[in-house]
């Protein structure tokens, strides 16, 4: 099963006799915030205009749990995000189809957590909203409650030692952008840098300059050979708190490539004071 679908193949699903449940997750970090700007409110956006049918999921209540020694956006205990995905009228045996606004990160994390707990028919509308080309819609579904019920590992998951083993035995990829990979800046978490042997590989390269559609399958599949990606060699992805880093998972699906993502990511990781850090360009 294809991980994404495009616009067309949404209209046409969305028409047919077996619907998808369709699910808007839209979300950008408000890292601007610290310096007063207001943070991005994902619901009114959705309520100014939505593709029809759609019904909104909060990414930071939803699809996280509460900041804290896990990291900015910890996986949601898996009863709560059960419950949550059931009241948005989402059942095992009906595809879902999720998007955003573009950026696909929040898209993103609502396939792979949806496909972690098992559900078996998730895929990201291609381009998010900004592709969609279709009627807009202000009017709230009344939603049936779904019966999903989460079984937790349908797609690899790894913890920090984890990731810190598989930058030394296979691939870690950093899905930040480079400057936060080298240590130059880091906005947001308290000590910049990488996990010591993880290679950076930003998520924005993951999609054509100026789009929000991911490359194709070939472009991608070459995007991660040139990064390490090949053979048997396991892959792992990481970034600032396991958002943008299910985006790269995504990529790497589309490309063929399995990959666990390490949820905790650097939010996690920085935090605590005895693990590791490398600085500069270069894995070690």
């Amino acid at each position: 099963m294809k991980p994404i679908i495009t616009v067309t193949e949404l209209a046409g699903e969305s028409a047919g006799p077996r619907p998808p449940v369709l699910l808007d997750v839209r979300w950008q970090l408000t890292a601007a915030k610290a310096a007063g700007a207001a943070p991005f409110d994902g619901r009114a956006a959705y309520q100014a205009g939505h593709i029809p049918g759609a019904v909104y999921v909060d990414l930071d209540s939803e699809l996280a749990g509460p900041p804290g020694p896990g990291g900015r956006h910890p996986l949601p205990d898996p009863e709560a995000f059960g419950a949550a995905m059931r009241r948005a009228g989402v059942s095992g045996g009906v595809p879902v189809v999720v998007y955003d606004g573009g950026q696909g990160w929040g898209a993103a994390r609502a396939w792979w957590l949806l496909r972690w707990a098992g559900h078996p028919d998730v895929r990201v509308l291609d381009g998010g909203l900004a592709a969609w080309n279709g009627p807009l819609s202000t009017d709230v579904p009344a939603t049936v409650p779904g019966d999903f019920t989460p079984v937790p590992g349908g797609l690899p998951l790894l913890d920090a030692d984890g990731a810190a083993a598989l930058a030394r035995s296979g691939l870690l990829l950093d899905a930040r952008a480079a400057e936060r990979y080298r240590g130059d800046v880091e906005p947001i978490d308290p000590v910049g840098g990488h996990i010591p042997g993880a290679v950076s590989a930003p998520t924005t390269e993951n999609v054509s300059e100026g789009a929000t559609t991911f490359l194709s399958r070939e472009e991608l599949a070459s995007r991660f050979e040139r990064l390490g990606a090949e053979g048997a060699r396991e892959v792992g992805v990481y970034c600032g708190s396991g958002v943008s880093g299910a985006h790269q998972v995504l990529a790497l699906a589309i490309a063929g490539i399995p990959a666990a993502l390490y949820a905790g990511s650097w939010s996690q990781w920085s935090a605590d004071p005895t693990r590791p850090v490398a600085t500069g360009p270069d894995p070690q």
